[in-house]
Formats: structure tokens, sequence, C-alpha cells
């Protein structure tokens, strides 16, 4: 990975943007795709629109999600305490013991989720698995009046861990879910920077997808694009304890995830499939009997209907503070979908 697109990734992943409180990361985002596109735009949701030869046919959109999991501030103590209530899908015990970013109109504050010594546990504590409305932030005050003076009720954090790279290019951050879908989608608009191609891409930083999958409804409709990629996360199965006639078998570093079933155009997973084939890039293949909880969802029932294809990347310990994933397959799914679109001929027909 070239070192400007490496340390665009990690400046991504490091920003805090809870569901509904996207903009800083936006504001990166417009600024990285502005030299590789015709127009950028950010709509009322809070979408970034990036647009390449917007006069080709067909309108291709591709879309990864820019928000994260968090929390949001709904109650404090009289002792300075923050209870907390749940953006998307956090596991409590994970977020135990964690440390926090909380967004605030003083910028960041720091905090930490309290949690009881073991010391002080007795068994039956010890047994008991934490609920979410039993969680608190300690922001160091004392008092509520203090806390008042440093946070307010809305305000929303995150779970704090900055990006790491491991052995063999793997990378582990809060947040890959689904920055990195953001991330290739500002690399496709720079891989295509320059390259003839029919299609008039239109490149999109989703929001709020962690809680509804809402901005690609809004940004799909708008688009009225004729076919859609949607880029997401989807489980690693190469660790211990996973049971893989559930959930398959995907490696980190296995290449691209290209799905397949009802939420996806056929002709789409197929000349998906026929691309990776002819750049040499190595894919896995998924099956969905159903919708895939992915913006791929929405952006296929978008007025008249969209031919839709996932991308996913291979990822561990999904919601957790410390997703894992391999740099190579970022790479390899950012050349994949580029290839792709060039692919795409203005009279290419989708119809199954």
């Amino acid at each position: 990975m070239n070192p400007e697109s490496k340390t665009f990734l990690q400046q991504l992943v490091e920003t805090p943007s809870p569901s509904g409180y996207e903009h800083h990361v936006q504001k990166l985002v417009r600024a990285r795709i502005q030299p590789w596109c015709e127009s950028v735009r950010t709509d009322v949701m809070g979408n970034v629109f990036g647009v390449r030869n917007p006069d080709g046919r067909p309108r291709i959109m591709l879309a990864g999600h820019c928000d994260q999991i968090g929390f949001i501030v709904n109650y404090i103590t009289d002792e300075g305490f923050l209870h907390i209530d749940p953006i998307g899908g956090v596991d409590p015990v994970v977020a135990t013991s964690q440390r926090v970013s909380i967004m605030t109109r003083h910028g960041l504050v720091p905090g930490v989720i309290g949690r009881k010594a073991i010391h002080l546990m007795d068994e039956d504590d010890r047994k008991k698995v934490p609920k979410m409305h039993d969680l608190y932030v300690d922001i160091g005050v004392s008092k509520k009046e203090e806390a008042l003076e440093l946070v307010a009720f809305g305000d929303a954090g995150v779970f704090l861990q900055p990006y790491i790279e491991l052995a063999n290019e793997r990378a582990v951050s809060m947040a890959f879910d689904n920055k990195m879908g953001t991330w290739i989608v500002t690399e496709v608009l720079r891989l295509l920077h320059g390259k003839q191609c029919d299609a008039c891409v239109v490149g999109v930083s989703t929001v709020q997808e962690e809680i509804g999958l809402r901005g690609a409804t809004t940004s799909a409709f708008s688009i009225e694009a004729d076919v859609g990629i949607a880029l997401d996360v989807a489980h690693g199965t190469d660790t211990p304890g996973i049971e893989k006639k559930k959930a398959g078998d995907f490696r980190v570093g296995g290449g691209p995830i290209v799905a397949r079933g009802a939420n996806i155009n056929p002709r789409v997973f197929e000349l998906m499939v026929a691309t990776a084939e002819a750049e040499g890039i190595p894919v896995q293949i998924s099956s969905a009997a159903r919708g895939t909880g992915t913006d791929a969802n929405v952006m296929q029932l978008s007025r008249g209907g969209m031919a839709t294809g996932l991308l996913s990347v291979p990822l561990r310990y999904m919601h957790t503070p410390n997703e894992l994933l391999a740099l190579e397959d970022l790479e390899n799914t950012a050349r994949l979908l580029a290839a792709f679109c060039a692919a795409v001929k203005k009279d290419h027909d989708f119809t199954p």
C-alpha cells in the first residue's frame, strides 16, 4: 500500500464518527477525493458524493459507510458519571473498561468505562454479564455540574483504540467496520483518475449504516444509478471457536469476498468474478439467501431497482475496538472494483 493511502486509512479510522456524527470524517473524505472528481458535494444527511465522468453511462454507485458504532450520553449522576445508550451493535462485555473519546462542543473529551475491580466482586458478580445501562463513563470529575461544563446530553463518543500494524501486514484498529469501505471508495476514484471509462462513477461515503442503512437509502434515491456496489466487512472465520458450517470459510488475506444470492444481480456477480480472474486477483465467494444487512440492501430496492453487488473484506473481531484485517485485501478489493468499473461498457445489459 502506498504511504499516502496508508496515512489516509489511519486518519479515517482514528477520527471518531459514530452514526449521526460523521462530519469530521467526511471533511477528510472531501479533501481526499477532490483532485480526482469533476464534482464533490455533501447532502443534508451528511453523505459525501464524488462524481467522475458525469456524462458517462451507465451510472455506477459505489457505497462505503463511514460511520462506526459508539454511544450517546443520556444521563449524568450527581457524582459526575455519564450513563450512555449504544449507537449501533455494541457488545457491553467488550465495552467494559475501554478508554473512550467523547465529541463535545469543546473538542474531544477523554474518559474510561468504569468497572468494579475483581477484588471487590463476590462470586455472583463475576458471573454476571454487564448490560449497557449498567455501564458508565468516568471523565475524571466529581460533580454533575463539573461534568456539564465538559459534556452535554446528546454528545456522542467512541471506544478508543489507535491503528497499529502486526506481522504480515495485518492491521488492527477500531472502526475498520466500515471506514475501510470508505477508504476503498476513495482509492477506486484515485485508481480511475486519468483512465478512459464509459461509466459515470459516483463514489459515496454514506452515513448512519449502523443504525439502519439510512444514508445509503437517501443517496441511492438521489443518484438514480443503474449499477451499485456496496463495500463492507465480513466475518473472517479463520480463528478458533467459529463453526464454519454456519458462518462460512473466509480467510483474512484470502482476497475480497464476492457475494452471491438474492441481494445480488447475477450479471454483476459474473462480471465481478470474470474481472478478478482477468486481473489475477484472488476472491472468496459468499452466499446470501436474503438481504445482506449492508448498504446493498437498500440500493437494490431504490426507485425501480438497481443492479447490485457486494464486495466485502474479511475482518476478525467485528464490532470490537480491535478489529483486524489484511492490508493486501484492501488493496485487492480496490483494484478489483476499479477494474470492474472500467470493464462496464455503455451498452452493458444487467438484466438477469
